[in-house]
C-alpha cells in the first residue's frame, strides 16, 4: 500500500507543480487552488508512505520521478526544450530510482 500512496503523492505533486506554472505567479485563482490542493494531497500521502518506507528512500523516489515527469510535462504542454545533458542527467535519475528500488534493502519491501 505504501507504493500506492507514493504514486499518489508523486502524481498530485506533479499536478500541483504544473498548476504552479499555470498560475502566472499566483495571479490566477483556479491554478492557485489546484497548487494548494495538490501539494496538500501530496504531503499527506507522503506522510502515509513514511510509516513503511524510510524518509531518504521515499524522498529519493518522490523527487526523482517528479523531476522526470515534470520535465516531460514542460516539453509537451509548455513547449520547453531539453538539451542532451539534461536528458542524460534525467536518465541517471531514473537509473538511480531503479537501483534503489531493485537493490536497496531499506525500501520496505
Amino acid at each position: 500500500m505504501a507504493y500506492f500512496y507514493l504514486m499518489l503523492a508523486i502524481i498530485s505533486e506533479v499536478i500541483a507543480t504544473s498548476a504552479l506554472k499555470a498560475s502566472a505567479e499566483f495571479t490566477k485563482l483556479v491554478p492557485v487552488l489546484i497548487v494548494l490542493l495538490g501539494y496538500g494531497i501530496s504531503f499527506y500521502c507522503m506522510a502515509l508512505v513514511l510509516r513503511t518506507i524510510p524518509l531518504g528512500i521515499t524522498y529519493a523516489i518522490w523527487s526523482g520521478l517528479g523531476i522526470v515527469i515534470i520535465a516531460v510535462i514542460g516539453v509537451v504542454f509548455f513547449k520547453e526544450s531539453l538539451d542532451l545533458p539534461a536528458m542524460v542527467g534525467m536518465g541517471l535519475i531514473i537509473a538511480g530510482v531503479v537501483v534503489v528500488n531493485l537493490f536497496s534493502k531499506t525500501t520496505g519491501h
